[in-house]
């Protein structure tokens, strides 16, 4: 699996905000669901009611002995732009990667001393990259992107939050959505793993 993380920490870059007021703009983006505290609020996703590759690995993210928690996802078609992109980066050809599918979490950290330290987090990310590079996954993608996230469940915190990133390719629709479940699964699983959580 091709694994790579950046940081998009500037001042014009945007900021994760949970919970979050809903946008009258954007009324796809629906309110916060605190998926720890209310694990079967899942079918208030459409996301997840319609991926369930993606539903189980918010489950699994959400879960007690999870490091993390979840905040926004989705899931889509690549587009042929996109699709192009990733051709190039796996190194495949055309037939390999007719069509793609790809998706996103965000997710934070719940221990407190991780989610407002940069360095922590930083060393985190280079070591999920590193070992899901050792993924056995090579039509697919992980992406994480290292953001300023503003957190007010308890009370008002200040850190670090990341969007987990997963693209796949395949030589159709059904083999592309395919690939796409199992290199998610296999990522929801390492970063639940004691090889990540305790390298």
């Amino acid at each position: 699996m091709l694994s790579e993380w950046s940081a998009e920490c500037s001042s014009d870059d945007p900021i994760l905000v949970v919970p979050w007021d809903p946008d009258p703009n954007h009324p796809n983006i629906g309110q916060f669901i605190d998926l720890r505290r209310n694990p079967y609020d899942l079918d208030q996703i459409p996301e997840a009611e319609l991926h369930p590759p993606l539903m189980q690995a918010l489950r699994a993210l959400n879960a007690p002995r999870s490091p993390v928690f979840t905040a926004k996802c989705d899931a889509w078609p690549l587009d042929a732009e996109a699709r192009a992109a990733l051709q190039f980066e796996l190194g495949l050809n055309q037939e390999q990667s007719a069509h793609g599918f790809a998706s996103y979490i965000d997710l934070l950290w719940r221990e407190r001393t991780i989610f407002v330290s940069f360095h922590q987090q930083e060393q985190r990310l280079t070591r999920l990259t590193r070992l899901s590079g050792q993924l056995d996954h090579p039509d697919a993608a992980l992406e994480c992107i290292l953001r300023p996230a503003f957190l007010d469940l308890t009370g008002p915190r200040e850190g670090f939050a990341f969007t987990l990133y997963v693209k796949s390719l395949g030589t159709d629709v059904a083999h592309a959505y395919e690939n796409w479940s199992r290199a998610i699964e296999a990522v929801t699983s390492l970063l639940r793993s004691k090889d990540f959580s305790g390298a």
